[in-house]
């Protein structure tokens, strides 16, 4: 990833994604969730790079 910040809260889907007791395709689906959600932001900070990121 081109952009780490620190985050001060856990999102609803990092818990679903590796919390206890939660059935497997349902943490799967989260999982790809947050991948499509970290991709989406640094997608968007890329033009803001002045390498230009990607």
């Amino acid at each position: 990833m081109a952009h780490i910040q620190s985050s001060t809260r856990i999102p609803v889907l990092w818990t679903a994604a590796y919390g206890p007791h939660r059935p497997r395709p349902v943490r799967t689906l989260a999982r790809s969730l947050l991948r499509v959600r970290a991709f989406a932001r640094d997608l968007a900070l890329a033009d803001h790079v002045p390498s230009g990121g990607y």
